[in-house]
């Protein structure tokens, strides 16, 4: 069906951002989440299958609608809700990690922590790129209007006429890379936060990030010293 005839004076509704890539995204936090080890996890392995689904059905909806207004809506307060539940778990489940390194380590293999360790930190990258995706100017259909609410990062893009300048808009890549280097050098090497809370947020990263990589070079040492 062809879509209706613009009245005048109104302007044309801009295309909707892709959402494969989140919700490729999810699907990997998924599956991470799934092959965590049994003491480190919060949930039962089904309840974590049906989270990670109920958080990515929205997303795909609004895919498959082509941005319908309605699916948008409800993607915003479902994938909100969605991205809070997953911090505290993704919190919770680090928290067993380091009780159980702190109370159990005797019994906690080598390969076991490495593999859970990288889980969670990998997961942890991508739920905060979702949380930046998401929640940049409204999200990403808001950031692609002409009077877009205020940014919370600006990046380098927008600086240079050849990428775009003012017209150029973040995507899903650019918060994911965003999120990676937060997570890397505890910095905002790919973008400078604007607003408080994009700095809460990159701080809450960088302390989950820095927390599971010294329970994983904790344990190494403690290899290396039998």
């Amino acid at each position: 069906m062809a879509p209706p005839p613009l009245r005048a004076g109104q302007q044309p509704a801009p295309a909707i951002e892709p959402r494969w890539p989140a919700i490729l995204a999810v699907l990997v936090m998924g599956g991470l989440l799934m092959a965590l080890s049994n003491r480190f996890r919060l949930v039962p392995v089904g309840v974590d299958a049906a989270f990670m689904l109920v958080g990515m059905l929205p997303i795909l909806a609004v895919a498959l609608s082509g941005g319908a207004r309605r699916w948008l809506a409800w993607e915003r307060k479902l994938v909100s809700a969605f991205l809070i539940a997953s911090m505290a778990m993704e919190s919770a489940n680090l928290y067993k990690l380091i009780k159980t390194l702190l109370f159990g380590g005797d019994q906690l293999g080598a390969r076991e922590l490495l593999a859970s360790g990288l889980a969670l930190w990998v997961s942890n990258v991508i739920l905060f790129s979702l949380a930046y995706w998401h929640g940049d100017q409204g999200g990403p259909e808001l950031r692609r209007q002409e009077h877009a609410p205020q940014a919370d990062w600006h990046f380098p893009q927008q600086d240079l006429p050849e990428a775009g300048g003012d017209s150029w808009r973040p995507g899903f890549l650019d918060y994911l890379f965003l999120a990676y280097c937060n997570a890397t050098a505890f910095s905002p090497t790919g973008a400078v936060p604007l607003r408080g809370r994009a700095m809460v947020l990159m701080m809450a990263e960088s302390a989950v990030s820095l927390l599971t990589l010294a329970v994983i070079a904790a344990r190494a040492i403690n290899i290396l010293d039998y």
